[in-house]
């Protein structure tokens, strides 16, 4: 017989972990970055928006970090730190 998992608590606990994972990712990014400090959400946009430029990016430069967490991990960071280089470079 087969079991219905419900989508409540399981799908909260999945979000706080994006969220958790996003921050520690946009804090990696801005300690490497110097001059660039957001707080807790901006961390977390860093850290998503860095994920999502990383995993498009690599790839299309012929670069792979490898599978498994640390690979996406780093390919986020990496991600990230464009990402903050590039509003640097930007707007201030």
């Amino acid at each position: 017989m087969e079991e219905v998992v419900s989508n409540g608590p399981g799908l909260f606990a999945g979000f706080i972990l994006i969220a958790v994972v996003g921050a520690i990712i946009g804090w990696l990014a801005s300690v490497i970055v110097k001059g660039s400090r957001f707080g807790l959400w901006g961390n977390m946009l860093i850290g998503f928006g860095g994920s999502a430029i990383g995993s498009n990016l690599l790839p299309a430069l012929g670069l792979s970090m490898g599978g498994g967490i640390f690979g996406v991990l780093v390919t986020s960071v990496i991600g990230a730190v464009v990402l903050l280089v590039l509003y640097l470079w930007r707007w201030k």
